[in-house]
């Protein structure tokens, strides 16, 4: 508990610190209360400070979003498809259980760079074969797209790899069972597997969206910092925190993305009704 509270809880307790104050990175030590003006706060020239007056921000958390909930859902459906394939028994498993991590063993730095090299409109296999020289990561609304296909393709393997583990923890003797009561493959899936696979289906919800939620690697790399900060609310982050030296600012940002992501958090726990003993 002392180490987590180290670790863990004073770096919070200062970002929450700072988010109600005026402060810059170079001098932290003169930091000046200003309540909730790092959120919302107009000065008498009307002239907006607080981040939620920020067009880029909510357009951070629209992409944010968009990017969290169709690469997660994609995620889940092909992991699961890949788990129940190479849970069943055939020549080859195990080869095909290693190479599906294949992707997933890449650096995120390194197979963003790839994917940025065939969205290039110039030279790109995709942006300029496919998409005929379509310029995708131009702007943060077609670029999300173009993100949402590099982690779906790079992390699928990982939720397959957490949903294999669920399935192989399932008791076998129920779908024996089953099988001699006359029960179809997909009743077997409907009414055996996915209810028990509630508990492993939760711990890949909740990990693949805390990721998805917090992208910035995927985004830098490919966009840059400027579009990074329009498409991601991480990326909005760094831009206050790093790049305008707003330490206020940029805490008060990470407050709220916490929040974001502590309240999706209990809506999964909450919507799956699973209970841990």
């Amino acid at each position: 508990m002392i180490v987590i509270a180290l670790v863990a809880g004073y770096p919070l307790y200062r970002t929450i610190f700072f988010a109600f104050h005026e402060a810059n990175l170079t001098t932290p030590d003169q930091a000046t209360f200003i309540g909730a003006g790092n959120f919302w706060f107009t000065n008498e020239d009307g002239i907006g400070l607080g981040f939620l007056q920020d067009p880029r921000w909510w357009q951070s958390v629209k992409n944010t979003l968009l990017f969290t909930v169709v690469s997660v859902a994609l995620e889940t459906v092909l992991g699961m498809i890949i788990a129940l394939v190479v849970n069943s028994a055939f020549r080859g498993r195990a080869f095909l259980r290693t190479a599906m991590l294949v992707p997933w063993a890449i650096p995120t730095v390194v197979s963003a760079q790839m994917w940025a090299y065939m969205y290039n409109d110039s030279f790109g296999l995709i942006g300029r074969g496919v998409l005929g020289g379509q310029a995708l990561l131009a702007s943060p609304d077609s670029a999300v797209w173009a993100m949402i296909a590099v982690d779906v393709w790079k992390t699928t393997s990982f939720m397959a790899l957490l949903i294999l583990a669920g399935l192989q923890s399932l008791p076998s003797d129920m779908y024996e069972a089953a099988d001699m009561d006359g029960a179809s493959k997909a009743t077997q899936f409907w009414r055996l597997t996915l209810p028990l696979l509630r508990p492993a289906l939760l711990v890949a919800l909740v990990f693949r969206s805390l990721d998805a939620l917090r992208v910035f690697d995927i985004m830098y790399v490919m966009l840059g910092a400027n579009n990074a900060a329009s498409t991601s609310m991480t990326g909005y982050a760094r831009l206050q925190l790093i790049d305008n030296s707003l330490l206020g600012l940029g805490s008060a940002v990470s407050v709220a993305i916490f929040l974001i992501i502590m309240v999706i958090v209990v809506v999964y726990v909450t919507a799956f009704r699973v209970k841990f003993d």
